[in-house]
């Protein structure tokens, strides 16, 4: 190579190393900066896909949340992560980047009690948008359904009472055994298909507050789950010791409430109807004839008597096919614990005497003594 041609190299590398000298510092800028751009991105997109992005983007399903005056946002955080219940899924991936959300956009003292209708297809952008926009708690109304009633006599008192429009969703929902399968007494039931009502017996007889737009099933739950929460763990295991079922024990208590018209008679009651039950003897309670014709009375005449009816206990031996009234809780313990005298002493009749005097009822132990009694006080029962 010629000597002028390296000179004239050289002077282009030297050129190049200036160049580099100068521009390095620049150019591991902008690379640093858009690696950064980089990672902050793939960072927010992970952020967002796994935190703040909706639960199930393909579930529609509304939950109602209430949101309780004064509450923080860490007590909101903690209602909406278990606003499906305990163990499920809630509306929120987790409590954290619901807290670090509104810290960050600046909305966490803005959050407004309130009852809400929320779903998991909701991001937790789309449910703080919401809960600042705000929305009035939902009036609410406190009804109570007397002991006794059956589904219809309770539909009819919820239309009073202005909680149902339509009295025959509710009366439809309650022959629907697949709607509430969730509680185990209900999806342990048989012979289903002739029952009037899945759900007679098990709508507890108590004072419920419930919002004044409730759905018919709202208010169903409602009563099934105070029923369920009422028989303990020592009713069950009394009506292992009888040999009976939850559900042999929630019809025997619902006779037992529409006979004693006086809760002092309800163990003597129960004694009767276990003595006849032990003898193989037919109940040939008045109160289910009653179910089955839709007449109150004290006495029914022998065509009557014979209606064919899974509920007709003149007509078929032991219990009917299920509850004909919705008992609470001291007629259920009546037929788990019969009077210990009326049972031993072998009680097997009574009637009513006179109404207009005393709710008590009339005992006796042999058929003489009963057609004694009825004789003397059916004067009294029309």
């Amino acid at each position: 190579m010629r000597r002028a041609d390296k000179t004239e190299l050289n002077a282009v590398r030297l050129r190049w190393q200036r160049f580099w000298h100068y521009t390095r510092p620049i150019a591991t800028w902008v690379f640093s900066i858009g690696l950064v751009a980089v990672i902050a991105i793939v960072a927010v997109r992970f952020v967002l896909s796994h935190y703040v992005s909706a639960v199930d983007p393909e579930d529609p399903t509304p939950y109602e949340v209430e949101i309780p005056q004064n509450a923080s946002a860490s007590k909101i955080a903690d209602l909406l992560y278990h606003a499906c219940g305990e163990g499920k899924e809630g509306l929120i991936v987790s409590t954290a980047s619901f807290k670090v959300y509104v810290d960050f956009v600046g909305k966490a003292n803005s959050l407004k009690a309130g009852t809400y209708r929320l779903s998991k297809n909701m991001s937790i952008a789309e449910i703080v948008d919401v809960l600042t926009e705000g929305n009035p708690p939902r009036r609410t109304k406190r009804f109570m359904v007397p002991e006794g009633k059956t589904v219809e006599e309770i539909a009819a008192l919820l239309q009073q009472e202005e909680l149902l429009t339509d009295p025959s969703a509710f009366v439809a929902l309650c022959r629907d055994a697949s709607m509430f399968s969730k509680y185990p007494f209900i999806a342990e039931l048989s012979n289903v298909a002739e029952r009037r009502y899945v759900l007679e017996g098990y709508l507890f007889p108590d004072t419920y507050e419930v919002y004044v737009d409730a759905a018919p099933e709202e208010i169903l739950d409602k009563m099934l789950t105070r029923c369920y929460e009422v028989y303990s763990d020592e009713w069950i295991a009394r009506a292992q010791e009888l040999e009976l079922s939850r559900d042999q024990v929630m019809t025997l208590a619902s006779i037992i409430e529409r006979e004693a018209g006086s809760p002092d008679d309800f163990s003597k009651v129960s004694a009767v109807f276990h003595n006849r039950l032990a003898r193989g003897m037919k109940l040939e309670s008045c109160a289910t004839l009653s179910y089955v014709t839709g007449v109150h009375r004290y006495t029914f005449t022998p065509d009557e008597q014979a209606i064919v009816s899974s509920y007709n206990t003149y007509l078929n031996e032991g219990l009917p096919i299920g509850p004909i009234s919705n008992p609470g809780a001291s007629a259920i313990r009546a037929a788990l614990y019969p009077n210990e005298e009326y049972l031993e002493e072998g009680y097997l009749y009574f009637c009513n005497g006179n109404p207009q005097e005393s709710s008590a009822l009339i005992f006796s132990k042999t058929y003489e003594e009963h057609q004694k009694n009825v004789e003397q006080y059916r004067q009294y029962w029309n």
